[in-house]
């Protein structure tokens, strides 16, 4: 191995964890966002429906969210790379590299778990 494909390799892991390290550090303080923002809305409803202000029908609003769930699934079972199908993720894998995935995905949950 020269140098020159040592330092190509390097930089490519640094700036791949750098880069997995925003992005776990974002998507964490962006799921806590939307969980404050869901937590408290539901909890605006079931205080205006304590109040009598609403009337909430809790099993009709869970039914439909079992389906929006159930069809998120289904359409993320369509992306390539989640499915079953491991010949398209093999084609994902080589064409960005095996440094830079791993590096992105240990500078990814690094993020998550710190941030």
């Amino acid at each position: 191995m020269n140098t020159e494909n040592f330092v190509s390799t390097s930089a490519t892991i640094g700036c791949g964890f750098f880069i997995g390290l925003l992005i776990g550090y974002a998507l964490k303080k962006l799921v806590k966002l939307v969980a404050v923002v869901v937590g408290l809305f539901f909890a605006g409803i079931a205080y205006l429906q304590h109040e009598e202000v609403v009337n909430v029908n809790w099993t009709k609003l869970q039914a439909a969210s079992q389906n929006t769930l159930s069809t998120i699934v289904n359409a993320t079972t369509q992306i390539p790379g989640f499915g079953s199908d491991h010949h398209t993720a093999t084609l994902v894998m080589t064409n960005l590299g095996i440094p830079l995935t791993g590096s992105l995905s240990m500078g990814i949950a690094t993020g998550f778990m710190k941030g």
